[in-house]
């Protein structure tokens, strides 16, 4: 197991001399965030990001993500143009090191919460989603911070448009055909490609989404057997469906070799209609039996990228919303107990 942390890049207010400083740590994660999706990325930028990864004893071997353009989710005529620019980026990838690359497949939004600032009883603040409230919402007219950054109000519209009839099924060949036309280029580099689960898994506004559950997973596996086929086992996204049996998926996917990176965080159910709220990563504090995640993966032979996934704002601290230090630095610590623990359960058995 590496355990990783996530890093803006320079324009992160966690610097990474604080970084570094957390034990067990062996590197970062990290993207190019100032050049759009479906265009080239500057060599420079990413000499530069391991430059700086390398100056404080950090590898920068996971990349999150490189962005999938919407044409290539739509399958528009222009998608061969752009799958061959997410290739290049990949050999440019490889070339300063990266071994493994995050991305998702959702339509138009990325992951959606309700309330960025969500308090807890002890005073911490959290994501959360509210079931009710979504439905409030029109997608049009989003105002929390980090859902509409990337598009325009004209853009979102002529997007949403574009989405609908969309079906599961013809999402799902877009994949695949994506994932075909990369497997050459992923061979050559030797790069893993690993899925993000939806978050939340299941439908939102209307748009299909295709990797909420085990049933997907496994048809995403069997129409594209490459090695370089994988998973970024992200179990709070997967835990926010109480449907998801995530110690199953942990065991069955470590197994198969498909587990590439994982996004280890709690979430705590509420009300029963798809509400939660992120919790503390500790068990206790949620609805996910970590201590069980972490032993399954170790039992079954993973031994790829963790990273502690979004945290509370705890202790005063503001900045962006589940991306703070302090909670994730806890977390951290608490998943190296968790490896270490099972790893010694596993060699004693």
């Amino acid at each position: 197991m590496k355990l990783t942390f996530r890093y803006y890049g320079p324009q992160d207010s966690i610097p990474l001399s604080y970084v570094r400083q957390i034990p067990g740590l062996s590197g970062v994660v990290t993207s190019v965030y100032d050049v759009k999706a479906g265009e080239l990325w500057p060599r420079e930028s990413l000499s530069s990001l391991r430059k700086l990864c390398q100056e404080n004893g950090l590898s920068m071997e996971v990349i999150e993500s490189i962005p999938v353009p919407e044409d290539i989710k739509l399958g528009k005529p222009t998608r061969d143009h752009y799958i061959d620019v997410y290739a290049e980026n990949l050999r440019r990838c490889a070339e300063v090191g990266v071994r493994c690359v995050c991305y998702n497949f959702m339509p138009v939004f990325d992951w959606i919460r309700t309330d960025l600032t969500h308090q807890n009883p002890d005073g911490s603040h959290s994501l959360s989603y509210e079931a009710g409230e979504l439905k409030k919402m029109n997608p049009k007219h989003l105002h929390l911070p980090g859902w509409d950054e990337s598009y325009r109000a004209d853009e979102l519209e002529g997007l949403l448009s574009e989405y609908q009839g969309m079906s599961h099924e013809k999402l799902r060949e877009n994949l695949v055909y994506f994932l075909n036309r990369l497997s050459p280029t992923l061979d050559e580099t030797g790069i893993d490609m690993a899925i993000h689960p939806d978050d939340p898994p299941w439908d939102v506004f209307g748009l299909p989404r295709i990797i909420s559950s085990e049933e997907d997973l496994d048809a995403l596996f069997h129409a594209v057997p490459s090695p370089h086929n994988g998973l970024t086992l992200c179990v709070g996204s997967l835990g926010e469906n109480p449907h998801n049996d995530v110690v199953h998926m942990a065991a069955k996917y470590a197994e198969e070799k498909r587990v590439f990176f994982a996004h280890l965080r709690n979430v705590k159910w509420e009300k029963g209609d798809g509400s939660f709220v992120e919790s503390g990563h500790q068990s206790a504090m949620g609805s996910l039996d970590m201590g069980a995640i972490v032993q399954a993966l170790v039992d079954h032979g993973f031994d790829g990228y963790v990273r502690p996934d979004h945290g509370r704002n705890i202790w005063g601290e503001a900045g962006k919303p589940g991306y703070g230090l302090y909670d994730r630095a806890l977390g951290c610590a608490y998943i190296s107990g968790l490896f270490e623990m099972a790893e010694k359960h596993k060699s004693n058995k």
